[in-house]
C-alpha cells in the first residue's frame, strides 16, 4: 500500500509542501550540474500530496472495504444457493478462489487506513508481513484470472483443478516475498508502514517491480495477444469472459505508474517542475483505481451469475 513520506526531515518546506530544490538535493545531484542551472527567475515548485493522501486515503480505504465485505458477502450467498450458475470460462471453483482473494485483500484495508490516519503501531514485522499478505492476494488474485481465460482449466473442483489452485496460491505467495524485504517503518512526524523502506536499485525493490510489472502489464499483454493469435482462446471470448479482465484494467494503470516512478526515482528521467507537482497524485489515484477491484469485480461476477441463473445456465461448473 502506498504512503507518503518526506525524503528527510530537512526538506520540508512546511507542513504541507515540499521544495522540488531540496528533493533534488538529496537526490544527489551533482554540485557541477547545479551550479550550472539559475533558479534566481523560477517560481519554486510545492507538492501538496502529502496532506491530501493523509486526509483522504483513510476514508476512500474504509469505504472501499465497506463495500467490498458487501459486494463478497452477496456473492458468497449467492455461490451458496445457486452454485451452477457460474459456468464457463469461470466456473464455481474460481469464482470462490477470487471472492477469497479479494476478501483477503480488503481485509488488510483497515489496518492501512490506520496506519496512514494515526500512525503506523504495529510494528515493523506486521508491517512487512501486512504487506506480504496484501501483495499475496493481488498475485493469487492475477494468476487465477489469467488460468480462467486459458480454456477450461476450472470446468470442476477434480483432483487436477485442486492441485492447480495449490501450486497458483503457493507461487502467488513466493511471488509475493521481496515484499518482505523492501517494505518497512519510517520514523517521519508519525510512524508510517511503507512498501519502499529501501534503496530504488536495491535488489529486493528491483525483484518487486520486476514482479508487479509483469502480473500488471506483461501478463495481461501475452493473454490478449494469445487470445488474437490462438482460435481456441477467441471462440470462448464471450461477455461472461471479459469480467475477470476487470482486474487488470484496473489495476494496469498502477504498473505504469510504477514503471514511471521507478525512472524518475533512478534519475533516468529528467525530473520537471511540473512532474514533481503532479506525479504523486497521478500515482495516487491510479492504486486507488485498483484498490476498487476488490469492490467491482465480485459485484460484476454477482450480476453475471444471477442473469445466468434467470436464463438458465449453459453449463456446469
Amino acid at each position: 500500500m502506498g504512503n507518503c513520506v518526506p525524503v528527510s526531515p530537512s526538506i520540508l518546506e512546511n507542513k504541507t509542501s515540499l521544495d522540488l530544490m531540496d528533493i533534488i538535493g538529496n537526490l544527489s545531484y551533482s554540485e557541477d550540474y547545479l551550479s550550472n542551472l539559475d533558479y534566481a527567475d523560477v517560481e519554486p515548485c510545492h507538492n501538496h500530496y502529502c496532506p491530501v493522501f493523509q486526509r483522504t486515503a483513510p476514508v476512500f480505504l474504509a469505504v472501499a472495504c465497506t463495500l467490498a465485505a458487501l459486494g463478497n458477502g452477496a456473492l458468497l450467498v449467492a455461490l451458496a444457493k445457486c452454485p451452477h450458475a457460474w459456468g464457463r470460462p469461470h466456473g464455481k471453483a474460481l469464482v470462490a478462489q477470487l471472492t477469497v482473494g479479494t476478501s483477503f485483500f480488503a481485509l488488510l484495508l483497515p489496518f492501512f487506513a490506520a496506519g496512514i490516519g494515526q500512525g503506523w503501531r504495529l510494528g515493523r514485522g506486521l508491517c512487512k508481513l501486512s504487506h506480504v499478505l496484501w501483495h499475496w492476494s493481488l498475485f493469487a488474485q492475477g494468476l487465477l484470472v489469467a488460468s480462467g481465460s486459458c480454456g477450461a482449466a476450472w470446468g470442476g473442483w477434480d483432483p487436477p483443478s485442486r492441485r492447480l489452485a495449490a501450486a497458483l496460491w503457493a507461487a502467488a505467495l513466493l511471488l509475493a516475498m521481496p515484499a518482505a524485504f523492501s517494505s518497512g517503518t519510517v520514523p517521519a512526524p508519525e510512524v508510517a508502514c511503507v512498501l519502499r523502506n529501501v534503496d530504488i536499485l536495491s535488489p529486493a525493490y528491483l525483484a518487486h517491480l520486476a514482479l508487479c510489472l509483469c502480473l500488471f502489464l506483461l501478463l495481461p499483454a501475452a493473454l490478449a495477444a494469445g487470445t488474437l493469435v490462438l482460435p481456441r482462446l477467441r471462440r470462448g471470448w464471450q461477455p461472461a469472459s471479459c469480467l475477470p479482465w476487470l482486474f487488470f484494467g484496473l489495476w494496469a494503470p498502477y504498473g505504469a505508474g510504477l514503471a514511471v516512478d521507478f525512472l524518475l526515482h533512478a534519475q533516468l528521467l529528467q525530473p520537471t517542475c511540473s512532474t514533481f507537482e503532479r506525479f504523486d497524485f497521478v500515482l495516487g489515484l491510479c492504486e486507488a483505481l485498483g484498490i476498487l477491484h476488490c469492490c467491482l469485480g465480485p459485484l460484476l461476477l454477482l450480476a453475471t451469475g444471477l442473469r445466468r441463473h434467470r436464463t438458465g445456465p449453459s453449463g456446469r461448473g
